[in-house]
């Protein structure tokens, strides 16, 4: 039968455990056709012959936990993400806000964490620079909010407001003033509830623009880990209107602690819902659960105190038993439990959550997913396993980096701080991992983690032998973790994931083989194509993007 597309002059890396490196692969009718020389065969007069120019073919990359509509609104408001200062981020909010005087509200997100000393932002700083409108910054991992004094009015947050449930209003040394800096969600939601939301159509554009991103970068599918109803329509909208998506996407919707029976009654229907407006785009078979927060605001939950604060464990957003029965719930309708946990104390009680709801619902294959786990105490390491949790890793945050020198390793000391992000020794385990960017709170390329999880290195080469080298992993297994891993967690492992007959033409074209590349130079390896069940959606002479269809 002759092929639509046959690419040749090159690499093709299959991804599968011991998978062969072949020279061709067809593609016919979405579907891969065949390989190496069955697919050299496949050529005739009506077909597309993609030149690889020595480069590598391989499966393309999905990204298991990502915030594309949060990402992509946030590339709306001040540009703070690039500014290494706390000077800086003033003078960009404060050249922003004169140039959009019309704009009730001023926002930005992505700066780092460590940019004042100890996370702790003032709010009488971006005061001098906007003292008329309520200012709110969200720091890269989305957990902490700089404010102004506007907006601690606007919210109504004074010394006598006590911390909201799930979250802390920092004080001034001294005294119970607000000082300018809200962590957690019980303390941020209140003050981002009041900020006027972009119209649907925005909304819509700002997915767009972050799915060409996810495209450009190689990827063709992701887990949307915090879905508010007003999110899946944007999500519909995107893929059924204009010129579609060229990304497919499960939703996972959140679940909170607060009214989470009565929200758990809709999911059933906003999961037919999505899935009947585009199928074969979109699917929501996921829950998202937040069991704690981030180690660098001293958040996250852990199971022996902080040690910078040794009357403090961090904060739970769930009680270990609400939690269980929220993911047995969930689990029962048959969802797929998504939940944050970074803290060894928020992973105990996230894989106990599990527990519960196998014990409960019996053994089926639930797939629950535990996203960043960041810190793992020994004994619940081997329990992933047990129970068939996949870990969803970021790789990127391997690496000790300013925030983990300045604001975490501080925290936890050196015993807690030798074993993060163990991606290696999850792998031994026996756990099945995945990986993801959860963009936008670090850079969405997968070859830039890619090549944090082989180095452990940050972007400069140190450590030489790279941080905790005993968690490094090779290239190729890296490579699986943001394919065939991915594939797994979206129970889509039969569909796409590694290059074989019948197989969705899901592809990645880059400029050298990945395996054979110095991992020092892969973060700067082109992405040259990406192809969505064989129709190109970066690189040159590009289609429209799929449509919503059958898959």
């Amino acid at each position: 039968m002759q092929a639509d597309i046959v690419f040749t002059g090159g690499t093709v890396r299959t991804g599968a455990a011991e998978g062969p490196v072949l020279d061709a692969l067809a593609v016919t009718g979405g579907r891969i056709s065949a390989l190496g020389p069955e697919a050299l065969a496949a050529r005739g007069r009506g077909t597309t012959v993609v030149d690889l120019r020595g480069g590598a073919l391989l499966p393309a990359f999905g990204d298991g936990h990502v915030h594309p509509v949060m990402g992509g609104l946030g590339l709306l408001g001040a540009p703070v993400r690039e500014c290494t200062s706390v000077e800086g981020i003033v003078e960009a909010v404060r050249h922003w806000a004169d140039e959009h005087p019309e704009a009730e509200w001023i926002s930005g997100d992505g700066f780092d964490a460590w940019l004042a000393p100890g996370g702790r932002f003032d709010a009488r700083r971006l005061d001098a620079a906007v003292p008329d409108r309520p200012v709110v910054l969200r720091t890269m991992d989305h957990h902490t909010a700089w404010v102004n004094s506007e907006a601690l009015r606007r919210v109504g947050f004074t010394a006598a407001t006590p911390d909201p449930d799930g979250g802390e209003i920092v004080r001034r040394e001294g005294s119970t003033e607000p000082l300018g800096t809200l962590r957690e969600f019980g303390a941020v939601l209140p003050v981002l509830n009041l900020v006027p939301q972009p119209s649907h159509d925005a909304q819509v554009e700002a997915l767009r623009e972050t799915a060409a991103r996810f495209a450009a970068s190689g990827v063709t599918w992701v887990q949307d880990a915090w879905v508010e109803p007003h999110h899946a329509d944007v999500w519909i909208t995107a893929a059924t209107s204009g010129p579609g998506l060229p990304i497919r996407a499960d939703l996972g919707f959140f679940l909170g602690p607060e009214h989470w029976r009565e929200r758990i009654a809709l999911l059933a229907a906003e999961r037919e819902r999505v899935e009947s407006a585009a199928p074969g785009l979109l699917t929501a078979h996921t829950v998202k659960f937040f069991a704690d927060g981030v180690i660098e605001s001293g958040t996250a939950a852990l199971l022996k105190p902080y040690s910078d604060c040794p009357h403090s464990h961090g904060i739970a957003n769930w009680t270990p038993a609400e939690l269980a029965k929220a993911v047995t719930a969930v689990d029962a309708l048959g969802f797929q439990p998504h939940i944050h946990a970074l803290g060894d104390g928020g992973v105990r009680v996230a894989l106990d959550a599990i527990e519960a709801a196998v014990r409960t619902n019996g053994t089926h294959d639930r797939r629950p997913v535990i996203a960043h786990a960041q810190l793992i105490d020994p004994a619940d390491l081997p329990r992933f396993a047990e129970l068939g949790v996949i870990a969803n890793l970021q790789p990127l945050w391997a690496q000790p980096d300013r925030l983990m020198t300045e604001l975490i390793l501080p925290k936890i000391g050196p015993e807690r701080g030798a074993r993060q992000y163990q991606i290696a020794a999850l792998l031994a385990s026996g756990a099945r991992i995945s990986f993801g960017s959860d963009w936008p709170v670090t850079d969405y390329e997968p070859l830039r983690g890619i090549t944090t999880a082989v180095t452990r290195q940050t972007p400069e080469g140190i450590p030489d032998g790279g941080w905790l080298p005993q968690e490094r992993i090779d290239t190729a297994t890296a490579l699986a973790a943001y394919s065939a891993g991915c594939a797994y967690q979206a129970f889509e492992e039969k569909k796409w994931g590694v290059l074989r007959p019948g197989m969705r033409a899901d592809l990645v074209h880059l400029a050298a083989d990945p395996v054979e590349t110095d991992p020092r130079g892969l973060a700067h390896l082109p992405v040259l194509g990406t192809w969505l069940a064989g129709r190109r959606t970066h690189g040159s002479h590009i289609p429209s993007p799929v449509p919503a269809a059958g898959r």
